[in-house]
């Protein structure tokens, strides 16, 4: 199988990473030649993939997402896993390049050879993932990473977006975080598996706890009977205290997605949605690579824009003809 492998997935597979650099920014660029290279890429990987843990760490910035990835990485490593991490950071609006690297943040296991860490732009995704990040877990899949961690950007409610790729979510919470009870109540409710409030550590101990008390009680109240509320725990980056009870409670709630089917049928929803996402951004493109379609689109959004046409109208004008049904 590997002989009939182009040379850049037969060394990616192999484990050489720099070629697995080198095919994520493949994927991750936006030009017409590496987009079609990309595909022939990924469809030559996807049969390799072993489908391993997928788990998404989210939070409001400044909780110390990176941090605590930094000594879970390390945990996994001192285990014998090889985990890979995609740091999503907010992008430049200049270059469009990251603009916080975490990867800087990450010392101790950014050194480690038998770990990947790989910092990505956000670009105009929202969500808190980049448009590729499936791609690129596909390919840390491929090159032999277990598990896959994603950082999102920590943006607020809109991180939910993250579960579109990952099979579990783990959130990351400051003591006292009554603001983030609310304000990602609805998230947490529907998507959080873990929650972790960190910093237990000195003076905030004991409101961590506290903390820990409240979440537990709101979301036991609130949370569907079809599925148990997540797990609440405290977990200290600084003293690296209760990192190892962390992943275990995350790995007892992925065993317990695999026995109960729910991990498939995630997994089966995700797919599903990956197909509508790349199916309209395929129909948009080439309805805007028609030059006189583009210039009627600028035509009918200024009259749009200036309350003269209805959007729908709109619609119906640019569409019209694009699906006729085929004369045989």
């Amino acid at each position: 199988m590997r002989e009939e492998l182009s040379p850049l997935a037969r060394a990616l597979v192999a484990g050489d990473r720099r070629a697995l650099a080198r095919a994520i920014t493949l994927v991750e660029s936006s030009r017409e030649e590496d987009v079609g290279a990309a595909r022939l890429l990924l469809g030559e990987l996807f049969p390799l993939q072993r489908r391993v843990m997928r788990v998404g760490i989210s939070g409001p910035p400044g909780v110390g997402k990176s941090s605590l990835l930094d000594k879970l990485g390390m945990h996994l490593l001192a285990q014998g896993r090889r985990p890979a991490v995609l740091v999503i950071d907010p992008s430049s609006q200049r270059g469009g390049g990251s603009i916080l690297g975490d990867k800087t943040r990450m010392v101790e296991l950014s050194r480690q050879a038998r770990a990947y860490v790989r910092p990505s732009p956000s670009g105009d995704q929202t969500g808190g993932i980049a448009r590729t990040t499936g791609d690129v877990l596909l390919l840390c899949d491929a090159a032999g990473y277990d598990p896959l961690l994603v950082e999102t950007v920590g943006v607020g409610q809109s991180e939910a977006g993250v579960t579109s790729v990952v099979d579990l979510l783990l959130l990351l919470l400051e003591p006292g975080a009554g603001d983030e009870l609310q304000g990602l109540k609805r998230g947490l409710l529907e998507w959080g598996d873990v929650i972790a409030v960190n910093k237990a550590d000195g003076p905030r101990s004991e409101l961590a706890l506290r903390t820990v008390v409240e979440f537990t009680a709101a979301l036991s109240a609130r949370r569907s009977t079809a599925a148990p509320p997540p797990s609440v725990l405290t977990v200290s980056v600084l003293d690296n205290v209760g990192v190892d009870r962390l992943w275990a409670e995350v790995e007892r709630r992925y065993a317990e997605l695999c026995a109960s089917g729910q991990l498939e049928l995630r997994r089966q929803a995700q797919r599903r949605a990956e197909l509508q996402r790349r199916l309209q951004a395929e129909l948009w493109r080439q309805f805007l690579s028609h030059d006189e379609r583009a210039r009627r689109l600028a035509e009918l959004s200024q009259l749009v824009a200036r309350g003269e046409l209805p959007a729908a109208e709109a619609v119906h004008q640019l569409t019209a003809g694009l699906f006729a049904p085929e004369v045989h």
